[in-house]
């Protein structure tokens, strides 16, 4: 009966093994990255937690998966990863109502821009055929310059400027600038050997991508708002899971992980100024009534796009 009683129970512990799964978590960022402890690893180490060891997340950092990151939401529709990181604004024609939190004057911090992104989330992920795991966006910009300081609006003449989404063009071309949307993976590079002149980045960037390298002066404002970014879940892998584990997916993605993310992205921010202050870069502000000229002329894009259509809304 011992015998009967010891395979029955051993039986069990295989069969529990056997179920239990790795979801991959691609990201083209290195696995130091601050959001790969301010939001995937925190969400691995819960959905680990909640499902008792059923489901965990392998990471895979760098690109392994994927070194191209406007293909993150592709390779996941593909089944390539079963989670992604990804940046919205790399392909911002599929995803016109999220990109909306970047353009200038929405919010003022990583925190206030991801809190207007969880009161609009309902609506926004329609936008997405996936699970989306957090909804949450970085800093507003600064503007990271080799060549020259730009403390006045004419400074920006000419300048090729890089930016993050196609929603950015037509405020950084009214300001007199060419700009150039590219993945960030790239413009560390492209500073130094000037195909770029400027970069337009949330200030945690610098430390994170190491822009303090090129860069010699930093403009400690520049108009427009935080970034957005998603985690998403691949569909089929969450409607395939059981109800318990989707139930531990829905209870962990909940607004408070998008808004630790927000929050950990303003801490990093705060940083990026630091280093690059540490490493030599210079800190520069406008010039006396500059910034109202770059708010006027933005004040003024804004009120021709707001009438521009996003899905089946508009901006304004």
């Amino acid at each position: 009966m011992r015998g009967i009683l010891t395979i029955a129970i051993l039986a069990a512990a295989l069969n529990g093994a056997a179920q239990a799964r790795d979801l991959s978590l691609a990201y083209f960022m290195g696995p130091k990255h601050p959001m790969n402890a301010g939001l995937m690893a925190p969400f691995g180490e819960q959905l680990a937690s909640a499902t008792g060891g059923a489901l965990s997340v392998q990471q895979f950092p760098g690109g392994a998966l994927n070194s191209t990151p406007p293909k993150q939401y592709s390779i996941l529709l593909d089944g390539v990863a079963d989670i992604v990181f990804a940046l919205p604004g790399y392909t911002a024609d599929a995803f016109p109502k999220t990109n909306v939190v970047g353009l200038p004057g929405v919010c003022d911090s990583a925190l206030e821009c991801s809190e207007a992104l969880q009161r609009a989330r309902p609506e926004l992920e329609k936008e997405y055929n996936a699970k989306v795991l957090a909804l949450w966006a970085n800093a507003p910009p600064v503007l990271i310059t080799k060549d020259k300081p730009v403390t006045k609006l004419s400074d920006l003449e000419g300048l090729k400027v890089r930016v993050t989404s196609k929603g950015d063009v037509p405020f950084v071309e009214a300001l007199g600038a060419s700009a150039v949307a590219q993945p960030v993976n790239v413009i560390n590079q492209n500073l130094a050997n000037g195909v770029i002149d400027a970069i337009m980045i949330d200030p945690s960037a610098i430390g994170s991508f190491k822009l303090y390298e090129p860069a010699n002066y930093v403009t400690s404002w520049f108009p427009g708002s935080g970034s957005a970014f998603v985690l998403l879940m691949n569909r089929d892998v969450y409607d395939g899971l059981s109800d318990g584990e989707r139930a531990a997916v829905d209870q962990i993605s909940s607004a408070e992980l998008s808004l630790n993310a927000g929050s950990a992205y303003d801490a990093v921010a705060a940083k990026g100024l630091s280093v690059a202050e540490a490493n030599g870069v210079e800190i520069v502000d406008w010039d006396d009534g500059e910034r109202d000229n770059v708010q006027a002329v933005i004040d003024a894009a804004m009120d021709e796009m707001a009438g521009n259509s996003v899905g089946d809304s508009t901006i304004g």
